[in-house]
C-alpha cells in the first residue's frame, strides 16, 4: 500500500495522487449534494431549506474531521520519507486512540446542541423542524465520518489516495439509492436525507476496515503503538488544531453568512443554501489540492528534498487558479441554470441564486492559492499559518462584508457574494508574504 512520493516527475506525481483524492472528496461532497437535488425534486422551499441549512453543518464538521486528521497524514507522511517504521506505527496507533475520544465526545455534544445550533442560525420558521431533523440524525452518524477520515488519512499518509476512492465510491451508490427511496416513495423529506447519508458513511468504513485488515499496510502495529504517546499527539494536534480551526472557521463565515441570509426571508435563505452547496462541490479541487500537497510536501520534506516540495506547491497553485478561471467564466453565463437544477417553480429563488453564484464564483480561483500554501504550511509544520490568515479574512472582510452588502443592496445578491473572493485575496497575499518571509526556514525543517 506504500508509495514513494519522493522521485518521479513532480507533475505527474500530483496529478496521480490528487485525482482520487478529488474523485473521494467529490463522492463525499456529493451526499450533501444529492440530498439537496432530491429533496428539490419532491419537496418545497422549507425542506430545501432545512437540507441545505442541516448539510452546511455537516459539511464544517467534516472539514473540521479532515483537518484535524491532516495532523496524523503529515505525521505519516514525514515518517514514512524518513523511513521510520516505528515513527508510522505510533503516529497510526495514537491517531485511532484520539479520533476515538474525539468521535464520542462530538456526537453527545452535538446531539445535544441541535436545538441551539439552530437557534442560532436563524433558520426560517418553515424549515425548523426539516432541519432539526436532519442535523440529529446525522449528528448520530458523526462516529462513521470520523472513522473513514481516519483511516483516509493512514492510507493517504502512504502515498495510496485510489483505495478511499473505493470506498467511498461505493457508499455513494448506496447514498443515492437511499435518498430516492426515503425521500420518494416513503415521503420522509430530510429525515430520509439524513438516514441515507449516514447509512451510506456507515458502509465506506466497513469496506475501509475490511481493506485494511485484509490487505495490511505494510507495518507492523503493536499493542503498544496504541498507548498514548505525548510527544506523537503533540505532533498530530499540533498539526492538525490549526488546520481545523482555520477550515472551520471558514466554514463558521459560511454559516453566519447562511444566518444573515435567513433573516432576509425563505427564497434568499434556499438561494444561498443551494449556492453553497455549489461552492463547496467546487472547492473540491483546491481542497484536493492542499491535502495532496501536504502529503507529497511531508514525505519529501521528511527525506530532506525541499525543493520538490516547493515544486508541489507551485505546481498546484497554477492548476488550482486555472481550475478556478474556467468555474467563474462558466459561471458567468450559466449561473440561473445551474440554480435552476436545484429547484422547480420557484423563479425568485433561481434569480436570487444566479445573482449570487456569479459574484461568490470569482472565489474558485483566488481560494485555490491560499489552501495550496495551507497545504505546504502543514508539511512544514506550520499550519498555524494558515489558521491566522483565515482568521484575520474572515474577521475583516467575508463576514463584515457580506454584512455590509446585505443592508446595502437588499433587493440583489450579488455584492453579498463579493465578500469570499475579496476575503481569499487578503489570504493569498498573507500566504505569499509569510512564504517569502520564512523561505529560508523551510530547509532546515
Amino acid at each position: 500500500m506504500q508509495h514513494d512520493l519522493t522521485k518521479g516527475n513532480m507533475a505527474g506525481i500530483l496529478a496521480r495522487f490528487s485525482v482520487p483524492f478529488l474523485f473521494s472528496s467529490f463522492l463525499q461532497t456529493f451526499y450533501g449534494l444529492a440530498d439537496l437535488f432530491i429533496t428539490g425534486q419532491f419537496n418545497g422551499a422549507a425542506a430545501i431549506s432545512g437540507v441545505s441549512v442541516g448539510s452546511q453543518v455537516m459539511h464544517m464538521l467534516t472539514v473540521i474531521i479532515v483537518g484535524l486528521a491532516t495532523g496524523a497524514l503529515v505525521g505519516i507522511g514525514r515518517s514514512v520519507g524518513a523511513g521510520d517504521k516505528k515513527s508510522v506505527a505510533r503516529t497510526i496507533g495514537n491517531s485511532v486512540v484520539l479520533f476515538l475520544c474525539f468521535a464520542t465526545a462530538a456526537t453527545l455534544l452535538l446531539v445535544a446542541a441541535a436545538g441551539g445550533i439552530i437557534h442560532i442560525l436563524d433558520v426560517p420558521p418553515e424549515a425548523i423542524d426539516e432541519t432539526r431533523r436532519y442535523l440529529t440524525i446525522c449528528f448520530i452518524g458523526v462516529p462513521f465520518i470520523t472513522a473513514y477520515n481516519v483511516i483516509a488519512s493512514i492510507f493517504r499518509g502512504m502515498g495510496d489516495t485510489k483505495s478511499p476512492m473505493v470506498f467511498v465510491a461505493v457508499a455513494g451508490v448506496i447514498n443515492i439509492i437511499g435518498d430516492y427511496l426515503l425521500i420518494g416513495p416513503l415521503s420522509l423529506r430530510a429525515a430520509g436525507a439524513a438516514t441515507a447519508t449516514v447509512a451510506s458513511q456507515a458502509v465506506s468504513v466497513i469496506i475501509a476496515l475490511f481493506a485494511l485488515c485484509r490487505r495490511g499496510i505494510g507495518i507492523q502495529i503493536t499493542r503498544e503503538d496504541f498507548r498514548p504517546d505525548g510527544s506523537t499527539l503533540h505532533h498530530i494536534v499540533g498539526i492538525g488544531l490549526p488546520i481545523a480551526c482555520q477550515d472551520g472557521l471558514i466554514q463558521i463565515s459560511f454559516l453566519i453568512i447562511t444566518a444573515i441570509a435567513n433573516s432576509r426571508g425563505i427564497d434568499v435563505a434556499a438561494a444561498v443554501g443551494i449556492v453553497e452547496k455549489i461552492i463547496s462541490f467546487l472547492f473540491l479541487v483546491p481542497s484536493a489540492m492542499l491535502s495532496s500537497v501536504s502529503a507529497i510536501a511531508s514525505q519529501n520534506a521528511g527525506a530532506g528534498l525541499h525543493e520538490r516540495s516547493r515544486q508541489a506547491l507551485k505546481i498546484a497553485i497554477l492548476f488550482c487558479v486555472s481550475f478556478g478561471a474556467v468555474c467563474w467564466i462558466f459561471c458567468q453565463f450559466a449561473a440561473a441554470s445551474i440554480v435552476g437544477l436545484f429547484v422547480r417553480n420557484d423563479p425568485s429563488v433561481v434569480m436570487l441564486g444566479g445573482e449570487y453564484l456569479r459574484s461568490y464564483s470569482l472565489d474558485c480561483m483566488i481560494a485555490g492559492i491560499h489552501f495550496c500554501f495551507s497545504g505546504f504550511f502543514s508539511a512544514y509544520g506550520k499550519s498555524v499559518f494558515s489558521f491566522v490568515h483565515n482568521m484575520i479574512s474572515v474577521a475583516l472582510v467575508r463576514v463584515p462584508g457580506a454584512w455590509l452588502a446585505s443592508i446595502l443592496f437588499p433587493a440583489t445578491l450579488f455584492p453579498m457574494g463579493l465578500a469570499a473572493p475579496l476575503g481569499s485575496l487578503l489570504s493569498a497575499l498573507i500566504c505569499i508574504f509569510l512564504y517569502r518571509r520564512y523561505r529560508s526556514a523551510w530547509d532546515m525543517a
